[in-house]
């Protein structure tokens, strides 16, 4: 199997309201069906608008759901895509001094655009990428990766099917919208003005024409199902201030079992867990700190309920 990834020189500059599709079949680049266009968001976002004046920070807050770690200057958060990413992915790069370039509304939306365009100009059923470049959480450098996709299979599911030794594949999923973006980026380059690619040679990829799939968003996982919603800072201040508004990103509430054995194990003190929560003797603010970051509040016990002594504490879970 060979797949090749192509990225064209000649793109001028993109302005607000340029047509994407005619500006990439204007550098002579011939199409194919099954081929896969790969777009850079930052060109998505000037074609949409997208540009603004001032500094990144300026514009941080609105692009901003939740702030995920601080580090220095550096601020993660997760954007109102769901996107984890590095200034919310806000660029002052490749962009006239004083400006800063968002990202786009919606990228899947953006992608399926420019595929229909392309289908109509040239007849050529293919799948669209969009990316922007994201830094990894255990991994020095960064990457570029899908954040918008349209025609696409974004994600091969292996799971049920047998290797060449007979083991079969449980959790396998290779996200492979963000290979093909990855791919794409090794040919465009970050200064050589190519913000397109086109990756050739997996057509079995890419949807048959006006199926679009479900577009990179099928990548996100949904708030509360990562397993690192905080720095770790961030989740050690987020569970001691307690609040109900920042539980979620802790996940979902642990059973009453393993709360048990973090109390036990953390406090050395008696807790078991009966119909009506988890009881620990003695309780402390730590035990809250834990109880919060594991899924549970505490509450009052509930009168005649078997305690040792009236300071011990009982915690319900914050959902059933």
């Amino acid at each position: 199997m060979t797949v090749s990834a192509t990225a064209p020189d000649g793109v001028p500059e993109v302005r607000r309201g340029d047509d994407l599709g005619p500006l990439l079949l204007a550098t002579g680049v011939e199409l194919t069906d099954g081929d896969v266009v790969v777009v850079t968001s930052k060109v998505v976002s000037k074609a949409e608008g997208r540009v603004v004046s001032g500094s990144r920070d300026e514009h941080l807050a609105a692009e901003t759901a939740r702030v995920v770690a601080r580090r220095g200057p550096t601020t993660i958060v997760r954007t109102h895509h769901g996107l984890t990413l590095a200034a919310a992915g806000i660029d002052n790069s490749n962009v006239e001094v004083g400006s800063a370039v968002l990202l786009p509304l919606d990228p899947d939306a953006s992608a399926r655009q420019l595929r229909e365009s392309l289908l109509a100009l040239t007849g050529r059923n293919v799948g669209v990428v969009v990316t922007d470049t994201a830094g990894r959480a255990w991994r020095e450098g960064q990457t570029d990766i899908a954040i918008g996709a349209a025609g696409l299979l974004v994600a091969e599911d292996y799971a049920g099917r047998v290797d060449g030794h007979g083991n079969e594949l449980a959790v396998t999923a290779p996200a492979v919208a963000d290979e093909v973006a990855g791919l794409a980026e090794l040919a465009q380059g970050k200064l050589g003005a190519r913000p397109f690619a086109v990756v050739r040679g997996r057509p079995d990829l890419v949807l048959a024409p006006g199926e679009h799939g479900p577009g990179a968003a099928a990548l996100v996982r949904a708030e509360g199902a990562d397993l690192f919603g905080y720095g770790a800072r961030e989740a050690v201040v987020r569970a001691v201030g307690g609040v109900a508004a920042d539980a979620l990103p802790f996940g979902a509430p642990v059973d009453a079992d393993e709360l048990v054995d973090v109390l036990q194990r953390v406090l050395g003190v008696p807790a078991r867990a009966d119909a009506e929560g988890v009881l620990v003797a003695g309780a402390s603010p730590v035990a809250a700190v834990l109880a919060f970051a594991h899924g549970w509040l505490p509450t009052t016990p509930i009168e005649g309920h078997d305690r040792r002594s009236d300071a011990d504490q009982l915690f319900i879970r914050t959902t059933p």
